[in-house]
Order: structure tokens, then sequence, then C-alpha cells
């Protein structure tokens, strides 16, 4: 259901502007590694809602661990997902479970 941007593009220094506007540009805005079960996880609880999000997954860029020092600074942890509705950090994967499972998760996306 969601989107994947994991397109190799040329070498590139990402910036936090670079991350601040992947975060604007989509309503709900997953940072993520392809073979990661907490990023399938929060990924499976969006589809479950019907609702699309921007994948980017990080493992498949050449300046994945600038894209963890960014995220860190952003959201005080390195680990993925790094999971953003409406430009909002809201958490990890088991947090992403835990507002599915308490009917959060739908009402943040209202």
């Amino acid at each position: 259901m969601g989107s994947v941007c994991s397109a190799k593009l040329p070498k590139m220094t990402v910036t936090k502007d670079t991350i601040k506007q992947l975060i604007d540009s989509d309503k709900v805005v997953i940072f993520s590694k392809s073979g990661c079960p907490f990023c399938k996880m929060a990924k499976e609880k969006f589809d479950l809602l019907k609702q699309a999000y921007k994948a980017i997954e990080i493992d498949e860029k050449d300046d994945c661990d600038q894209y963890q020092d960014i995220l860190e600074e952003i959201t005080g942890a390195r680990t993925v997902p790094r999971v953003f509705i409406k430009g909002e950090f809201v958490g990890g994967g088991t947090d992403i479970k835990k507002l599915y499972e308490s009917g959060d998760l739908a009402k943040k996306l209202e």
C-alpha cells in the first residue's frame, strides 16, 4: 500500500533540512530499513488502516549513517522505524503497534 522511495541516488550529503522536507512531504513518512521486522510491523498497521505512507528505505542509500545521525538529532534515537504523522514524530515500531491497538493511530490520521 505504501510507496517506497528507494531509487539509488547520486552520492549526496543528506542534511537536516532534506530530512525535514521529506517529513513534510507526506501525511505519513516512515524512515525504514527493508529487512527490519519492526519496520514491517509498523507498515502493516498503516496497511490495515488502508493509510498510504511514504517509506524511505535508508539502508538502500549510500548515506544511511547520515540519515540515522540526523534522525537521532531530531527524535532522540537512531533506530528504525522512525514514523512521522503530519510532520510529528510518533515513535518506532512498537509505539505504532500500541497506538494501533488502542485505536489512537486511526485518530492521529484523521
